[in-house]
């Protein structure tokens, strides 16, 4: 059987930490509690963690100090918990890095599904074959400089990137060779920002296809899987900066 998963609840409020925690044992999640982002830290640093309910407002250093924290160090999923009026909050929970968030006061049915769906994700997604945040990684005729976010074909032409096509790229040049569904590019790309961006991931692939591709009209380097998503037929070679 396998382990179950492990889940850390960070919030302020001793009521809400004990009966989320008790809920979420019950339904079958290891769980720690932390009471402030300090206590958070240490967990995470000692615990295999594979997901994170964190409040946004707590004394001392709020949740999204700690998201974005979390994004720097770590890999693990983000539930934000928002009160429903502080919409400025979500939206840059989202941004830092959160996966997904729930208002208070809230459903702990609501929750836990929303928890179930993160996990889903995060296992269906392929492990990261590098991290080349602080590199450069050259393919094909290409020279991406991810941290700078550019691109330079062979003659040292830099050709502009958008967010979302820098993303884009970053996600196929760490999962080279492997079939990414549209949900998982959206995963990687942009976490669950909002629904309404469903469709923009073939958008983005036709705009990355017009800079990169010799022909995008035949592309070589991303493909088109049927009913599967993209592949990025590719041997990303990471150089040191």
């Amino acid at each position: 059987m396998a382990e179950q998963p492990h889940i850390l609840v960070v919030d302020d409020h001793r009521d809400i930490r004990d009966s989320l925690t008790r809920y979420l044992r019950d339904h079958g999640f290891r769980l720690s509690a932390a009471a402030d982002a300090a206590t958070a830290r240490r967990v995470v640093r000692e615990a295999a963690l594979d997901l994170i309910v964190l409040d946004i407002m707590m004394p001392g250093e709020d949740g999204l100090s700690l998201c974005r924290w979390l994004r720097e160090t770590t890999e693990i999923p983000v539930i934000l918990l928002t009160a429903v009026a502080d919409e400025t909050d979500r939206i840059i929970g989202l941004e830092v890095g959160a996966d997904d968030y729930v208002t208070k006061p809230f459903s702990p049915r609501e929750l836990l599904a929303r928890i179930r769906a993160v996990l889903r994700r995060a296992t269906a997604l392929p492990a990261q074959r590098n991290q080349p945040e602080e590199a450069s990684v050259r393919f094909d005729r290409w020279l991406f400089h991810v941290a700078q976010q550019e691109l330079v074909d062979d003659s040292g032409l830099a050709v502009a990137l958008s967010t979302g096509e820098y993303r884009l790229l970053l996600a196929f040049v760490r999962h080279p060779n492997r079939v990414l569904s549209r949900e998982q590019l959206l995963d990687l790309t942009q976490g669950r920002e909002a629904e309404v961006f469903d469709r923009s991931v073939d958008n983005q692939v036709s705009r990355l296809r017009r800079k990169i591709e010799r022909d995008p009209a035949s592309p070589r380097l991303i493909k088109t899987v049927w009913g599967g998503g993209y592949r990025f037929v590719a041997d990303p070679a990471t150089e040191a900066d």
